[in-house]
């Protein structure tokens, strides 16, 4: 009887080994992800994607087959039909994070707080909430972020990531949460991480500022932050060398110095949550995600988390958008080989 109660606690011991190994394991590999908000509307508007052997085949798959496992979707509040600025709904966001997820796919959730695009030269408050009181406008970061997590979760998506606010070294829901008013900002960053971790502890929570390069951008904004107690997980990052117009050999170095200084300085991991070249110089753009992937990776103790293209299937024909990774003939660009070979 001990020699059985013996061999089935071995067994259990080894079974919770392989368990813990593998969620460690799982947590320490390298993101190398996709922002794809741009899809529903391509499908919807009958964009084709195709191999390079010019075979149709599913966007997803295309991506994965390049070696991308992770998957990032904006949320916009109440967002209208247009094929550019439109869609990026909680229900369509649902769709796609399951289409994701049966990919075997890691989901980031990017909230922009809008009912359409918040970056850093405008961060409008979505129609429904532009007459609320500061207290109101805190209920409804908090409602709308827990709404479409838990509702993602009962879906049977619960992701990885979650970004509160999209690119906002000025702050977000203008002009109440403006970094001209840090204490309000960071009241509703603060909701915004309760609401996240009230779904789900363990789905780690971003805050992303653009100009990765910039380490003097992101000692502000976070120097800032850390000053009103705001709560979060991850400092994510922007780096695109051709909106400061520079090659990204004249920053990258810049760009590794500010990865690594804000783990030092914030003790937080670090992303770069989107990041792009040009589509028609495909070998720069090779070699600028080679580098960034390089840089993230060489930040010690596995705290650069991973790289995410930001709508790499965004063909240019269809979205007149420079920075996709994809061909006029509907196939993906070589420089999307930069993931796989990593």
């Amino acid at each position: 009887m001990r020699t059985n109660q013996y061999v089935l606690s071995l067994k259990w011991a080894i079974v919770l080994s392989i368990f813990h190994f593998s969620m460690a394991t799982a947590q320490t590999v390298f993101s190398k992800g996709a922002d794809v908000g741009w899809l529903p509307q391509m499908e919807a508007t009958g964009y084709k994607f195709y191999d390079q052997d010019g075979t149709e085949k599913e966007c997803l798959q295309l991506l994965k087959d390049r070696g991308i496992n992770s998957i990032r979707l904006r949320v916009w509040v109440n967002p209208n039909d247009d094929k550019a600025s439109g869609h990026c709904s909680k229900e369509e966001t649902i769709i796609m994070a399951l289409r994701a997820k049966k990919m075997g796919m890691r989901v980031m959730i990017n909230f922009h707080y809008s009912d359409s695009w918040a970056d850093p030269a405008k961060q409008f408050k979505p129609k429904a909430w532009e007459k609320h009181s500061f207290p109101e406008l805190l209920d409804d970061v908090y409602n709308h972020t827990f709404d479409v997590i838990s509702s993602l979760k009962k879906a049977g998506v619960t992701p990885e990531w979650v970004q509160i606010g999209n690119e906002i070294p000025g702050g977000m829901l203008w002009p109440d949460g403006s970094t001209d008013n840090w204490k309000q900002l960071g009241q509703l960053l603060n909701k915004g991480y309760d609401a996240v971790k009230a779904v789900d502890q363990n789905i780690k929570v971003i805050v992303h500022v653009d100009e990765g390069n910039n380490n003097a951008k992101f000692r502000t904004f976070f120097d800032n932050a850390t000053a009103q107690k705001v709560r979060y997980d991850i400092i994510g990052l922007s780096y695109y060398p051709y909106w400061i117009k520079k090659d990204y050999s004249e920053t990258i170095a810049d760009l590794e110095f500010n990865l690594n200084d804000m783990v030092k300085r914030y003790n937080k991991d670090v992303m770069i949550v989107e990041v792009g070249g040009e589509d028609d110089k495909v070998q720069n753009t090779y070699e600028l995600l080679k580098a960034t992937i390089e840089a993230v990776k060489k930040v010690p103790n596995n705290r650069g988390l991973g790289v995410m293209y930001w709508e790499p299937q965004g063909a240019r024909s269809w979205s007149h958008y420079a920075l996709s990774a994809w061909q006029a003939d509907g196939k993906p660009s070589p420089a999307l080989d930069a993931f796989k070979e990593e």
